[in-house]
């Protein structure tokens, strides 16, 4: 049996140390944006998208070692979108994991070049000569596709215009479910497909990672929702109530907090039912689906 606390530890920790080679060193030039750049990055969080990476390449029979660049690239991208998310002109947050945000540090425009250096610095390492030896090229090409397609305004950054459209706004189930699925759910799906192929996933497993994926990244934005209604300032890290103060188009807002969930507990029901076909070497996917919908922080 997984103790799941202390594997999303272990799992975080092995994370965090690789992103602290991948970044540029602080007293690289230019020193302000490296240091701006670590300063997000190592902020810590729970380094979900690089844990399910891992944990779907091992589903599938794979080494989790193997995924650890991909894995980084993705922390980039997600600290990254925080770190724009942040902004004045978006949601205007003080606080991020508990600390100062990047723009609260650095400045506006440094933040935003912060920004910029980390989605670019994700590519740059995953097409670095030799960090994915061991896979064919045709199969690194899709990884990288993958994770590009989630990011862009198909994926993270769509999401986000439809967020900032939507404020303030009546919106309709269908909006939302867009919203949710794309500004939060396509990194995730994405984390899970990209570890499934590195991984050497089947046809069918991979189809049934998708599944679990597009359940368990809509679950946890859901879950989201609810931590921004009754969850506590302190464990969180930031403030609460800020989504009703901004008019946010969320789960609670639209369908009530008790609706909202029962929608959280049935997508991670979902979740766990796309895994049928895994075994044991699945089990830290189901207990994380679990995890996502219970968590308070």
């Amino acid at each position: 049996m997984i103790d799941l606390k202390a594997y999303l530890k272990e799992r975080a920790a092995r994370i965090n140390q690789a992103l602290d080679e991948y970044l540029p060193a602080e007293n690289e030039e230019p020193a302000t944006l490296h240091k701006a750049m670590r300063y997000s990055v190592m902020a810590g969080g729970k380094r979900i998208r690089p844990v399910l990476m891992m944990a779907a390449c091992e589903a599938v029979g794979g080494r989790a070692e193997a995924v650890i660049p991909a894995a980084c690239a993705m922390e980039m991208i997600h600290t990254y979108s925080l770190i724009h998310d942040d902004l004045p002109a978006m949601d205007d947050d003080d606080y991020r994991r508990g600390r100062l945000t990047c723009h609260k540090v650095f400045g506006e425009a440094m933040a935003i070049l912060a920004g910029d250096a980390l989605l670019t610095e994700a590519f740059v390492l995953l097409s670095a000569p030799g960090v994915f030896a061991d896979l064919p090229a045709e199969r690194v090409i899709q990884v990288t596709h993958i994770i590009a397609s989630a990011a862009g305004s198909r994926g993270m950054v769509g999401g986000q215009a439809v967020d900032i459209e939507s404020e303030g706004k009546k919106i309709t189930p269908e909006v939302l479910h867009y919203l949710h699925t794309h500004k939060t759910g396509a990194l995730i799906l994405a984390s899970l497909q990209a570890g499934a192929l590195i991984g050497g996933a089947s046809d069918r497993a991979f189809s049934d990672m998708t599944r679990y994926g597009e359940a368990v990244g809509l679950a946890f934005q859901v879950a989201d929702d609810i931590l921004d209604v009754v969850g506590d300032e302190k464990e969180l890290g930031k403030k609460t109530g800020v989504d009703a103060t901004h008019g946010k188009a969320t789960y609670p807002a639209l369908f009530g907090l008790d609706e909202a969930r029962k929608r959280a507990a049935l997508l991670r029901d979902e979740s766990i039912a796309a895994l049928e076909s895994f075994g044991e070497e699945a089990e830290a996917l189901r207990l994380i689906a679990d995890y996502v919908v219970k968590r308070t922080s």
